[in-house]
């Protein structure tokens, strides 16, 4: 009976294993494109087969596709948004005088019938079956003919017909810069299902969620255009315009009217091309693999700058690379295009005619991204704090490492727009939906400057070098598989052994705040030091006592949820000062106590580091020094 027993929980153990090692899945896409533009309408037709992969334990019995260019239409949902948000983006508004009154206007809803976009879907057919299609804004919703199994595949086909609209928001034709052709968003694309179940979000300005997989796409174009983007030319020695290989000339007849690109993007989610007649196109070599790409106009008042941020830029993915991981494909590149900087599979698309400074630090931010949302790709519309966040501590770290002068805390800006940010009330958790914030300034803090914050006050509770740890191990283990906030926590609890999930729930969904100070200081015999938690969020206590002879001491005060003790911060710059670890600190109570015993006491500082983002630095030293958050 006992052995029975053991077998039987042996073998229950064993299955429980295999459960949760075979858990994970995601879906696979494989699409094939063929797209013929028409460059004097600002029209495209195209055809469109995709392999589905359903590697779900769903039957799926409905398939649901993104039709971004649906948005620039009046009366979208995204048109709406702008007519009733507070803070409108300014790009996508005119602003005029209404009895002196400054009113903003959506550019969406002044959009003629030959300006819009618009993405129309004909023909589809799951396995050559019809299937029934319906569009609803920008969501094309298909029932399908047949139930897709688990663990089966099947291919859809269709025809669409698409409107390139005049350039409002992250792609379109002519922007502001005199790009002709902006391609992001531009097909028809499968939305992403997953355990959550499907994503098929409006788009309503926000972020993107995609399906890994295959594109082999066929561009045919006026033959004056030249092309960048996602994916590698197949047939660069029959387009030129700088792809060719050395020694190679390409020339064209002067009877070719079009040419046909052909790219393929391999376990990408995604597709972005841009086209203009006037690019330039750069191509740098580099030593670790990665061929990069520099595409922007002929305009001699930006050559210098785009010439010279070639250099800064493999320095800088050479530098992510170090910090990350490797990136993953053989090809990256910097586009002229868009409206600002956009992140995309294999590229960015950014305005180029600023300030080097301004050029160098969007390249910085865009091509960070490739890590975080192009190959660990968490959801960004439900956690944009996890994309943006942590390509914002990428780059920080990318331009002070390029930077002469280099500065003791790179985050510093991101730390004071989320004081000014709780200073304004206006604050919503992290854990709100990209969609949902009533105003955007307080979503661009929220996801790209506390989100940053996440990632430097990690450093700060588990010690820098277990934060850099963290962030390779994150890497390593859930690149290509759209992790989520509690995966990034789990991997900084098994690389530093400390018990994190408060920190996660406190930071991430609430809007509780960080609070301490130095209550009190008595000397008799000894010093006795009371300290006070007045926010709701706790903190483990680095606090150093400088005395009248010019000695320094630390105390370190762990927080009790944490179960972890921090390796002394001050060994890793040279200068180690003799630390004391106290008893821990539990959140229930409000007040701490200890004694020392000197009492020729100078100064006392809570956090010299200034990594905790405390709101309130007054209470943080003694005697007090008034310190601007």
């Amino acid at each position: 009976m006992k052995k029975l027993f053991l077998f039987a929980f042996t073998l229950l153990s064993f299955e429980t294993v295999i459960g949760q090692n075979t858990c994970y899945w995601q879906q696979h896409v494989d699409y094939k494109m063929d797209v013929v533009m028409d460059t004097k309408n600002y029209q495209y037709k195209g055809k469109q087969e995709l392999v589905y992969t359903n590697n779900s334990s769903d039957t799926l019995k409905r398939v649901f596709y993104h039709l971004y260019f649906n948005a620039f239409q009046p009366g979208s949902e995204m048109d709406a948004r702008l007519q009733n948000i507070a803070d409108p983006d300014g790009r996508m508004v005119n602003k005029r005088k209404v009895g002196g009154k400054e009113v903003k206007e959506s550019r969406i809803s002044k959009l003629k019938p030959n300006e819009i976009g618009y993405l129309k879907i004909s023909n589809f057919k799951q396995d050559g079956v019809d299937a029934f299609a319906k569009e609803v804004g920008t969501i094309l919703e298909v029932t399908l003919a047949k139930p897709l199994l688990p663990n089966t595949k099947a291919t859809f086909t269709l025809d669409f017909d698409g409107q390139v609209p005049v350039h409002i928001r992250r792609a379109g034709r002519n922007n502001a810069e005199g790009v002709e052709f902006s391609m992001a968003q531009w097909y028809p694309k499968m939305a992403e299902f997953d355990f959550e179940g499907w994503h098929a979000d409006p788009y309503i300005a926000r972020e993107f969620h995609g399906v890994w997989g295959n594109f082999d796409v066929n561009i045919t174009i006026d033959k004056d255009y030249v092309l960048g983007g996602s994916g590698y030319l197949q047939n660069k020695n029959e387009m030129g315009h700088g792809y060719q290989d050395a020694g190679i000339s390409v020339s064209h007849p002067k009877k070719t009217k079009n040419l046909t690109w052909h790219f393929v993007a391999p376990n990408v989610h995604d597709f972005t091309f841009a086209a203009d007649k006037n690019y330039i196109h750069d191509v740098v070599e580099t030593d670790f693999g990665t061929t990069l790409h520099f595409l922007y106009k002929n305009n001699p008042k930006i050559i210098d700058n785009w010439k010279k941020a070639q250099k800064e830029t493999v320095q800088l993915m050479q530098f992510y690379n170090k910090t990350v991981g490797k990136y993953p494909y053989n090809q990256y590149s910097v586009i002229q295009g868009g409206d600002g900087g956009m992140e995309y599979a294999m590229c960015t698309l950014i305005l180029g005619e600023g300030t080097y400074e301004g050029l160098i630090g969007v390249i910085a931010h865009e091509m960070a991204h490739s890590w975080f949302q192009h190959v660990l790709a968490s959801n960004e519309s439900k956690h944009s704090w996890m994309d943006e966040g942590f390509t914002s501590f990428l780059e920080d770290l990318g331009l002070n490492e390029i930077a002469e002068k280099k500065l003791e805390n790179p985050h510093e800006g991101s730390y004071d727009n989320y004081y000014y940010l709780v200073k304004s009330g206006k604050e919503l958790p992290q854990s709100t939906h990209s969609d949902r914030y009533d105003i955007n300034q307080v979503y661009s803090i929220s996801s790209y400057s506390k989100g940053d914050v996440f990632l430097a006050q990690l450093g700060y509770l588990i010690g820098k070098d277990n934060l850099m740890k963290t962030l390779k191990r994150y890497y390593a283990d859930f690149k290509f598989k759209h992790p989520t906030p509690n995966d990034f926590k789990r991997t900084a609890e098994r690389v530093s052994g400390a018990n994190l999930d408060w920190y996660l729930t406190d930071w991430t969904q609430t809007t509780n705040t960080i609070d301490y100070g130095i209550k009190e200081v008595s000397s008799g015999e000894k010093t006795t030091i009371t300290l006070e938690r007045i926010g709701r969020m706790p903190m483990p206590i680095d606090l150093v006592v400088e005395y009248t002879d010019g000695t320094k001491q630390s105390f370190y005060i762990p927080l009790r949820m944490m179960s972890f003790e921090k390796e002394n911060p001050s060994r890793s710059v040279g200068t180690e000062i003799p630390r004391i670890v106290l008893t821990d600190w539990t959140w229930a109570n409000p007040i701490y106590t200890f004694t020392i015993d000197k009492t020729n006491i100078k100064k006392i500082t809570i956090d010299e580091s200034g990594l905790i983002a405390d709101v309130n630095k007054n209470n943080n030293s003694y005697p007090v020094e008034i310190v601007k958050n």
